[in-house]
């Protein structure tokens, strides 16, 4: 049996300055992130949790994190916001698409930041990041579904270049609760991606 290990893209590690001047590391998923991934996870309110998947997870399953840790870099990309206090690391950020195997060169997307890290430009560079390697990775087409009341990834996928239009075939989703007890949004899906082609 022959394996074949993908070259880590160190290329795409760099140290940004967030607008409220803290300093965070951009860097490749590793297959050792699981567990820090689904730390992660459990950082995110309700709401974010239900934007990022659509549902009310309450724990990121470890077959999950393992999958998200373990990418090839090419049709499987992720890219993660980590901050430093001292030597320790905390992922705070996190963006991926995933390229659709009955329509090669075609990817779908997410993007989910921590909620106190919100507001600062993170998701913007991430996604930004995001998009240039997967133009360079021969991805020709970006798709992502998000809900009407996710204002803030409409506005993001807006910015960064993105049509907006309906997604035929959902309308709704099932009501939802938080762990507060409050309804979560269950409005109709949209596609903030779609139709945006790609080039270097």
């Amino acid at each position: 049996m022959t394996f074949t290990i993908q070259l880590y893209p160190v290329q795409l590690i760099d140290v940004i300055r967030l607008a409220d001047g803290r300093s965070i590391t951009l860097r490749p998923s590793l297959p050792q992130d699981a567990e820090q991934l689904r730390a992660f996870f459990r950082t995110l309110s309700d709401k974010a949790r239900y934007f990022r998947f659509m549902t009310t997870l309450r724990e990121l399953p470890e077959a999950l994190a393992k999958r998200f840790a373990g990418v090839d870099y090419r049709s499987h990309m992720a890219l993660l916001a980590e901050h430093f206090d001292g030597d320790r690391g905390t992922i705070i950020g996190e963006t991926r698409y995933i390229e659709n195997q009955d329509d090669p060169g075609t990817c779908e997307f997410a993007i989910a930041v921590a909620d106190d890290w919100q507001g600062l430009g993170l998701a913007r560079t991430l996604l930004d990041r995001l998009v240039s390697h997967a133009a360079a990775s021969s991805i020709r087409q970006m798709v992502a579904d998000t809900m009407c009341a996710n204002k803030a990834m409409i506005e993001l996928a807006r910015k960064a270049g993105f049509s907006i239009e309906p997604h035929r075939g959902h309308s709704t989703l099932a009501p939802e609760q938080g762990s507060d007890g409050q309804r979560l949004p269950n409005e109709c899906f949209r596609s903030p991606a779609r139709a945006r082609e790609l080039k270097l």
